[in-house]
């Protein structure tokens, strides 16, 4: 049984993520919760003092939440009819990312799904705050949609690496899952540096290949450059259906969502992008 949640702001690019994960998952028996996290305006006066005027607002904004979330279920059974998918839906006066991250704990989530951009849907940043703090905190995968991604099988997955991690101590069991599902084949990526592997790296690499032993997996080195100008001429030369990194502090990714730099360098998520967490 999986377990997934899907947090959605009932914008068109939220839906879009809840789209995917039903059809990415429609052959698994599944549990989605569909979270949705509401804030009033007030909150950081009237309402945290319990100001009498303001009493009962709370219920109000919970209710409204609820009642979107119904009317999202229904139309999600409308649109897909799969016996393997149960819907719990979840709502909460709490941040999107800290209820998030309560919620990965309480429910022994396997995997969080959701869009790029929330409902302003601005093309200018590579994702947007809520996606970006989500990956920063999560403690399970996370798999960022873009909004105008076509569902399609992800028949081959790359996944970027620099060897400098030890894999013993990365969870690779949704990825594996995936793989095996839609019988993906993993692509890993290496971008030649000049120098020779460490026996670090060589250690490191022979324990990813005994971790992914159970998916089919190929390695690829390429010439000496930008890492994100290897994954996109990568992309460019071979269809890929996901994009896969471990999100830890001694790598790029880190930067990835620090440096303004990427912008100009021209890194575009423009397929689903999974976010596995360092142990």
């Amino acid at each position: 049984m999986k377990r997934i949640i899907l947090p959605t702001d009932f914008s068109e690019n939220a839906y879009h993520a809840i789209q995917y994960a039903l059809e990415l998952y429609k052959n698994e028996t599944s549990t989605f919760y569909l979270l949705h996290t509401y804030t009033p305006s007030i909150y950081m006066a009237e309402y945290v003092l319990h100001s009498p005027g303001q009493i009962g607002l709370g219920d109000v904004y919970q209710e409204d939440s609820m009642a979107k979330l119904e009317k999202l279920k229904a139309k999600i059974a409308k649109q897909f009819k799969n016996p393997k998918h149960t819907f719990v839906l979840h709502t909460a006066f709490n941040t999107l990312v800290d209820e998030i991250s309560k919620t990965i704990v309480n429910e022994k989530a396997d995997i969080v799904i959701m869009g790029t951009q929330g409902a302003t849907g601005a093309k200018e940043i590579l994702m947007g705050t809520n996606t970006v703090h989500v990956i920063k905190k999560a403690t399970c995968p996370v798999i960022a949609v873009p909004a105008n991604f076509e569902y399609e099988n992800p028949k081959e997955i790359l996944f970027p690496t620099d060897y400098e991690i030890d894999y013993r101590t990365i969870a690779f069991n949704e990825l594996i899952s995936i793989a095996k599902s839609h019988l993906s084949h993993i692509e890993i990526l290496h971008v030649l540096t000049g120098y020779e592997l460490s026996p670090q790296q060589e250690k490191n690499k022979k324990k990813l290949a005994r971790m992914l032993d159970k998916a089919p997996h190929f390695f690829h080195d390429v010439p000496n450059q930008e890492v994100i100008d290897a994954i996109n001429g990568f992309q460019l030369k071979n269809r890929m259906g996901l994009l896969v990194m471990v999100q830890n502090k001694h790598t790029f990714l880190e930067r990835l969502f620090l440096e303004p730099v990427i912008k100009k360098v021209g890194f575009h998520v423009t397929i689903p992008f999974m976010i596995i967490q360092h142990q």
